[in-house]
């Protein structure tokens, strides 16, 4: 643990060093740097990675995007190239700024081109066919017509070439196709795909990913298998998922694990869902779970709980936004290294066996018929955390040592208050299958504030807090390696927040730390996903 965090903190150095004054002397040697491209290259099924990193540094940006929403019924394909030229427009500005401030990649969200809640048939204009990069080279700012009614692509070919940048949207793609060939094909006779591209700064497609893992969204196809789509430049190894995709093995994990990648770059239209899953919580925890970069960038709807982007590491967060009071964008840029002396995962299976093998701990019978408010004499209740069941024990006195278990999950917790604020904290175990709109397997370690004295209010939503921790060690003991260490704190003039500094996670120890944090926490967690045990 101590080499790690010794190796960690000589990169997060010489990145700052490197970010005062390199930067500047980058941005004068732009139009002299060629960024290069390669596809890659299998060999019984592991990537073998070509030797392009030349430059172990990158200038990242993200554009948290306030979507103009489509609002007639039905658009004609004039039309829906109308309303999507709206957002063409702020898209174009952005990239203009990212570039003449050194960026190297700039990530607009899912869903930025022409916003959400689409019927099969309403989002059918705003679709494009998009060929396969792997197949075939197609620069659209240069072949505009080499397959009619691409306009989008064109005009996103064109922002990467004029600005020398690489540049990450989200688009729609359309294949048509025949039912009497093909008995999968939909009835309309086409398939619609959510889709990511990327343009490289010559205006060349080099990358398209199908989203496998949809989420409410009837106007889009599954793809029949989960594409693992990456590409090299000179300054690393990026890869492509979206949203939803970032809950499950497949593609996230796999992408990452077999093709080495350095960085994801990750559009999202993701909604918060507190005290565990908010946009900037789950994301920079994602990042240091699985040791890349991360670029999020999500779309910017305060109204419908949409929001939160970032540039994150796998050792925290390099520029993060999310603000509830604003109803504009927001362009993030950050200098970070290309990740390396990543850590291989034990599989989960050898770590229940060891878990199972070192497990003597003795579990508190929970009654879920039996209310236990802060102030009754007991201690151990149940709530529902996210739809989930989960057991807890009350934080008493302002220090304490707790721990509290679900199934094979047991948690244990040492903290330290500076100031109570008057607020309720609860220690929180979750093991088992979690089912919104897809089950998925989580082991879960939570210390969050409740909303108030009642048992029943731990796991509600909470978005203010006064309680500064002076000291937290958090400690998880699961059946699989696949933790995301979370620290969620308030920010009094934007809301939820991040903290850059004071904490660390243990990633063999399964153990978050956590001293004298500058914010008022609302929760901290230990986020475990045992993915041997999600539904086949």
């Amino acid at each position: 643990m101590g080499k790690t965090f010794i190796v960690v903190s000589i990169i997060v150095v010489v990145a700052q060093a490197w970010t005062s004054q390199g930067t500047r002397l980058y941005s004068t040697q732009r139009s002299t740097v060629r960024r290069n491209y390669q596809r890659p290259g299998l060999t019984n099924g592991v990537t073998q990675r070509a030797d392009t990193v030349s430059r172990p540094f990158f200038k990242a940006a993200v554009y948290e995007h306030a979507v103009v929403l489509p609002l007639l019924p039905f658009y004609s394909r004039q039309a829906a190239l109308k309303a999507m030229w709206t957002n063409l427009d702020i898209y174009e500005d952005q990239v203009a700024s990212a570039s003449l401030q050194g960026a190297d990649i700039i990530v607009f969200p899912e869903d930025g081109v022409y916003g959400m809640v689409m019927t099969r048939r309403k989002i059918e204009p705003f679709l494009e066919y998009i060929p396969d990069p792997q197949k075939e080279t197609w620069n659209p700012c240069e072949e505009p017509h080499k397959y009619p009614n691409t306009d989008v692509q064109w005009r996103l070919s064109c922002m990467a070439k004029n600005n020398s940048i690489y540049i990450v949207a989200n688009i729609g793609d359309r294949k048509f196709c025949n039912k009497t060939a093909d008995p999968r094909c939909p009835d309309d006779g086409r398939y619609q795909y959510n889709t990511d591209v990327v343009y490289s700064p010559e205006g060349t497609l080099v990358a398209r990913y199908h989203k496998y893992n949809l989420f409410d969204e009837p106007q889009f196809d599954q793809p029949t298998i989960a594409e693992e789509i990456f590409f090299d430049t000179h300054f690393g190894r990026f890869g492509l998922f979206t949203c939803f995709d970032i809950l499950f093995r497949s593609p996230s994990v796999d992408l990452i694990e077999k093709h080495n990648v350095d960085t994801v770059l990750f559009p999202t239209a993701w909604m918060d869902a507190l005290p565990l899953l908010a946009a900037i919580e789950y994301h920079s925890a994602f990042a240091v779970m699985m040791q890349v970069n991360l670029l999020s960038a999500n779309i910017h709807l305060p109204s419908l709980r949409f929001g939160g982007s970032g540039i994150f590491t796998p050792v925290g967060d390099a520029a993060f936004y999310r603000d509830d009071t604003s109803h504009n964008g927001r362009l993030l840029l950050a200098t970070i290294p290309t990740p390396f002396l990543r850590q291989p995962y034990l599989s989960d299976h050898k770590i229940s066996k060891i878990i199972l093998s070192n497990s003597s701990h003795h579990c508190y019978e929970f009654d879920q018929t039996r209310s236990c408010d802060y102030n009754s004499l007991c201690e151990y209740f149940q709530s529902i955390v996210f739809h989930d069941l989960y057991n807890f024990v009350w934080l008493k006195g302002s220090s304490g040592n707790l721990n509290v278990c679900s199934g094979a999950a047991c948690c244990y917790l040492d903290y330290e208050m500076a100031t109570s604020g008057n607020a309720y904290f609860a220690l929180g175990a979750f093991d088992g299958l979690h089912s919104d709109k897809k089950s998925y397997y989580f082991q879960v370690c939570t210390l969050l504030k409740c909303a108030n004295s009642t048992g029943s209010s731990c796991g509600e939503v909470v978005q203010e807090s006064s309680t500064y921790f002076s000291h937290i060690q958090l400690r998880g003991q699961f059946n699989t390696s696949y933790i995301a260490p979370e620290i969620l704190v308030m920010d009094e003039k934007r809301g939820l927040a991040l903290v850059s500094s004071g904490w660390f996670y243990d990633r063999n120890l399964q153990t978050l730390r956590a001293d004298g944090l500058l914010r008022p926490v609302i929760s901290v967690n230990l986020l475990g996903r045992w993915y041997e045990k999600d539904p086949s």
